[in-house]
């Protein structure tokens, strides 16, 4: 059974983040956390001038308030950043993962690409029917989806010009089955052509 994707080249090596859920105990909106922080703030650079009175030092007001403020955001910077918390003990971590870690292969869409090349590639690396079968196939997909981005054609719309643009040795790879299995050269000098469209 096959059946048709349409991802192209550039949506398998372009990532764009999901938009992150709102917590629930921060509604209220912008004014809220503005409050949040002020309140903080003022609470710490309380006790910090405490503090530093206490053992006879002076520092300026202004200092302190844009030091607290810096460490808040430094603190609210890197708690955006980090990954999220592994799940709880009761829930499945998903496949290929440890316990305590945070799969960062998950959401690596150029390492499911390279995967999704390499496997089959390997599988196929002394049949020359199951390249010509497997791989092949996806290589003319991939002519195709390449000429379809940039000139608008593939090779079955408009075999004339898909022909002048692959150049005459790599439409002849792409038609015709190979008599023997590219060797990893000839197949990096294959992409190196379907990169240049």
């Amino acid at each position: 059974m096959s059946t048709s994707t349409s991802t192209s080249i550039h949506d398998l090596l372009s990532f764009a983040e999901e938009p992150a859920e709102e917590p629930s105990g921060s509604r209220g909106g912008p004014g809220r956390g503005v409050l949040r922080t002020l309140g903080a703030t003022a609470a710490i650079v309380v006790v910090v001038v405490v503090g530093l009175r206490a053992v006879g030092l002076q520092v300026s007001l202004w200092i302190i308030v844009a030091g607290v403020l810096a460490l808040l955001t430094v603190r609210r910077v890197t708690a955006t950043l980090s990954p999220p918390p592994p799940p709880r003990a009761g829930g499945r971590a998903p496949a290929g993962e440890e316990p305590g870690t945070w799969n960062w292969a998950a959401q690596d869409a150029l390492r499911a690409a390279i995967n999704g090349w390499e496997r089959p590639l390997d599988w196929c690396g002394s049949d020359r029917e199951r390249f010509a079968t497997r791989i092949l196939p996806r290589l003319g997909e991939l002519a195709d989806e390449r000429l379809r981005q940039q000139h608008g054609i593939t090779r079955e719309s408009d075999p004339a010009r898909a022909r002048a643009l692959l150049g005459e040795p790599l439409w002849s790879f792409l038609g015709t089955p190979p008599r023997r299995n590219p060797s990893p050269r000839d197949l990096a000098a294959i992409v190196a052509e379907l990169e240049k469209l």
